[in-house]
Order: C-alpha cells, then sequence, then structure tokens
C-alpha cells in the first residue's frame, strides 16, 4: 500500500497527488505538501497545457459547438479542467465558466442545454438534458460558481426535472418529454441519473437544502435497486458490460467506479453494494487499477494511457474502499 501511495503522490500528476493527500492521508487545505500540490495544478501537467488552448472568449475549439463536439468542445474541457482542480481564481477558468453560462445555460428555467439558440446565443430549450445540467453543475461548483444564482437556478431544474422511473410507471407527459423522449422516457436514463447524483453530490453538504437531500437520496436508492449495474427487474443481468470497464473522465457516460464513488462520498454502505465492490477489488493488479476507457484522441490532451495503471482510477478506487472500510486484494 505504501508503495501505491508514494506512486499516487509523487509528483506526476499534481491533481492526483493534492486529492489524495486530502482524501487518502485526511491531510487539510493548510497542510504545505497539500498547498504544493494545489500551487502545482496551475503550472504542471494538463491544466496549464489546456488553458493555453483556450480561445479570448472563454471557449475551447469551435465556439458554438460547445456540446456537440465531442470531446473537445467547451463543455467537456471545462468539465475536465474541473475534474482536475484547476483553480478558481484563474481569471482564464472564470472566463471558461462564464462562457458557459452565457451560451450552454437556457435561462428561462435554467438547465444546460446541447445547443445554443439562433440569434440570441442562449441555450436552447428543446435540447436541455439531465447528463449535461447535472455534469455543468459539478463543474461550476468544483471551480467556484456554487453560489452563483444561475448554479442555483440549474439545481432547481435538476430537482424538477431529474427522474428516477424504473419504467413501472406512464411516460411522462409534456413538451419536454416529447422533444427527448431517450432521455425522458418512461425508464429513466441511466446516465442521466449518474450525473444528476455528481452534480448534486458536489455541493457541500452544509449547503444542501432538504429537496437536495430528498433527491440524493432518490437518486441512491435507484441505483442501489440495480445494485449498481445490474437490471433491477432481472438482478442476473448487467445493464450494460461497458459500465464495467473503468474510465477517466467519462463526460455523459458512467461506470461501476463512478457510482461506487458517489454513493460512498454521500457515506452509504449498503449489501446491494457488495457484488460490484467486489467487481472493483478484482481488477486491481498490485494494489493499482488500469485506465480500460478512454476518450483520449477525442479530448484536448489525452489523460493517460489505456492500457496502464491509472492514478485516477487507483485514487477514486482506494477512496470508495477506504469510505467502505474495505481493502483491496
Amino acid at each position: 500500500m505504501t508503495k501505491v501511495l508514494d506512486w499516487l503522490m509523487d509528483g506526476e500528476n499534481p491533481s492526483v497527488t493534492y486529492f489524495a493527500r486530502k482524501s487518502l492521508l485526511e491531510k487539510g487545505e493548510e497542510d504545505p505538501q497539500v498547498r504544493e500540490a494545489r500551487d502545482l495544478i496551475a503550472i504542471k501537467g494538463l491544466v496549464p497545457q489546456v488553458l493555453e488552448l483556450q480561445n479570448p472568449d472563454g471557449s475551447f475549439g469551435e465556439p458554438e459547438r460547445f456540446y456537440l463536439d465531442k470531446y473537445g468542445g467547451t463543455v467537456w474541457t471545462m468539465m475536465i479542467l474541473a475534474e482536475h482542480g484547476a483553480p478558481p481564481e484563474d481569471p482564464r477558468v472564470r472566463l471558461g465558466c462564464e462562457f458557459l453560462l452565457a451560451h450552454a445555460r437556457e435561462p428561462l428555467e435554467g438547465g444546460f442545454s446541447a445547443k445554443a439558440q439562433a440569434g440570441l446565443g442562449t441555450g436552447l430549450p428543446g435540447v436541455v438534458v439531465p447528463c449535461l445540467t447535472g455534469n455543468m453543475v459539478f463543474t461550476l461548483f468544483r471551480l467556484g460558481y456554487g453560489k452563483d444564482p444561475r448554479v442555483q437556478e440549474a439545481i432547481a431544474w435538476l430537482l424538477r426535472y431529474t427522474r428516477t422511473d424504473d419504467g413501472d410507471g406512464p411516460a411522462p407527459q409534456g413538451a419536454l418529454f416529447e422533444w427527448r423522449e431517450p432521455c425522458y422516457g418512461k425508464h429513466s436514463c441511466h446516465m442521466g441519473v449518474a450525473k444528476s447524483l455528481k452534480g448534486l453530490a458536489e455541493i457541500p453538504e452544509d449547503q444542501r437544502s432538504p429537496e437536495v437531500r430528498a433527491k440524493l437520496e432518490e437518486m441512491a436508492e435507484y441505483f442501489l435497486k440495480h445494485h449498481i449495474h445490474k437490471k433491477s427487474h432481472d438482478l442476473d443481468e448487467v445493464s450494460r458490460p461497458g459500465w464495467l470497464k473503468l474510465g477517466f473522465p467519462l463526460m455523459y457516460q458512467t461506470d461501476l467506479l463512478e457510482i461506487l464513488h458517489l454513493l460512498t462520498g454521500l457515506g452509504i454502505k449498503d449489501p446491494r453494494m457488495d457484488e460490484a465492490l467486489a467487481i472493483l477489488q478484482g481488477k486491481a493488479q498490485e494494489g493499482r487499477w488500469k485506465l480500460e476507457s478512454t476518450m483520449n484522441g477525442k479530448t484536448l490532451m489525452p489523460v493517460e494511457q489505456k492500457g496502464k495503471p491509472s492514478r485516477w482510477i487507483t485514487l477514486r478506487a482506494l477512496e470508495t474502499l477506504k469510505g467502505q472500510g474495505i481493502g483491496e486484494k
């Protein structure tokens, strides 16, 4: 275990070093080595390389394809920066957040859209979806915009529209549901629930309203009912085999580790997680986990190497197992 921790915190990836010192070693922001890692994020590795590619208006790639450019557009690139702990005080980071809020956000109800309205430049109502809105709440909270009224409106949107229907009842009615049936159909979209969970879970515990707490419990129960990765109506079947392949970053997709990590972060321990946890443990090789799925080749910068031991996957796996009070095999 000591060798693995040394590898995670060797400074090669300052973002992993920063998060590992805080979560695995339980060091606070005042710790000198935590501060050193935090400072290094801005000057070494992926974050400064990506920020060098930013357009003057805060976007990345083609501004109008902020979502459709998978996965080099502004939406995806800002998510990667957030995952890596980019400094919220950096003016370029703030400029990127303001671009998202100006162009991807639908201003009437506050959700985030995959396209901008022609002539207006704000988010198009017909393509506002839970997975994107959840990802943007996560991103903007992580990058220092959590108290912004526009982000608070996005939280309200998630509370209003994110569903955890398991296909047992009638399909919802209304224009939004008719526009995006795959996202709002009779059975809730797994990715939509996962990313909404990710967004709301990023809200600090002392800032969660009773409505947010209730929605988090509802979404957690949705995944527990599925035993994380199974079909709830046939627990002998895996929902999607791809969710057993561990990846980072996941963009709008999800996997077994992401859901386990989110539930563990909420303090949830439940027997219905046991099989998924056993699968996670079984993937360890000498205390490290490999990157099995990747968006490399589509993102502006590669994030680790597929098939090789991954600092990010290992960090998330160890955080999950530590939170569950178990050790890796």
